[in-house]
């Protein structure tokens, strides 16, 4: 799960793995697998950035 935040200044979480595509028109559009639509004040690098730190942290493998 990331959080972000809606234009509204209200931050959400997102579960990262439903994530489809991410655009930028200018603002920033989450599109998730579901239809779902949210646009979001962080610019797209950033987005990109923490579902990338999200699936790293849950694709870490655990320490025997």
């Amino acid at each position: 799960m990331i959080v972000l935040t809606r234009l509204n200044g209200t931050p959400f979480v997102v579960n990262a793995e439903k994530i489809r595509y991410v655009e930028s028109t200018p603002d920033t559009v989450i599109c998730c697998d579901q239809g779902e639509r949210y646009m979001v004040r962080e610019p797209l690098a950033e987005v990109i950035r923490r579902a990338i730190e999200y699936a790293r942290v849950t694709r870490r493998p655990v320490a025997a």
